[in-house]
């Protein structure tokens, strides 16, 4: 059973079992109760960052903390498409959820590196070392599904037979053929 397993297709069921409940719940957080899931630690520096240099207020912060919400969303959505290909033994073994992985990869990673940056900005440590360790996991994910390829199916070649000689050693020449 786990022959068919791939370090990727692996290593991305690790990073699903993380992301997925962990941005899940922050993200239900902030659909619940905007403002006061926005304030909380995984999102503190976003909201920091926009009251104090986007000097946004009221509905804009609203409007943004659902936004990040979104994101989060789509991210653990696509997290979980990539869990449910890597169900199916076919699917798994030709790399079929790896595209979904990917993309949940890179927008986990814009959203983690954007995070960061706003808290390194308003001088959150905390937030910053959170940030920085989701980028550094979804980071490491994508390079080992860059390097690592599915394998390939081999197929049988077919036998290739060589031209008889030509009689008396005559040349073959192109316009003979």
């Amino acid at each position: 059973m786990f022959g068919h397993w791939r370090i990727g297709s692996v290593n991305g069921a690790l990073l699903a079992a993380y992301f997925i409940p962990a941005w899940t719940l922050v993200a239900f957080n902030i659909m619940v109760a905007p403002v006061h899931g926005l304030y909380e630690r995984p999102s503190v520096a976003v909201a920091l960052f926009l009251s104090d240099h986007l000097q946004m207020a009221g509905m804009s912060t609203v409007r943004a903390a659902w936004l990040l919400a979104l994101g989060r969303l789509t991210v653990v959505v696509f997290f979980a498409i990539s869990l449910a290909l890597l169900c199916i033994p076919r699917a798994r073994r030709s790399g079929a959820s790896d595209e979904a992985l990917g993309i949940a990869l890179s927008i986990g990673c814009l959203i983690s590196f954007a995070s960061m940056l706003m808290a390194s900005k308003v001088g959150e440590m905390a937030a910053l070392r959170l940030h920085a360790t989701e980028l550094l996991l979804l980071l490491g994910g994508a390079i080992v599904m860059l390097i690592e390829r599915p394998a390939v199916a081999q197929r049988t070649v077919a036998r290739v037979e060589t031209p008889a000689p030509l009689g008396l050693e005559q040349a073959e020449l192109l316009h003979n053929r």
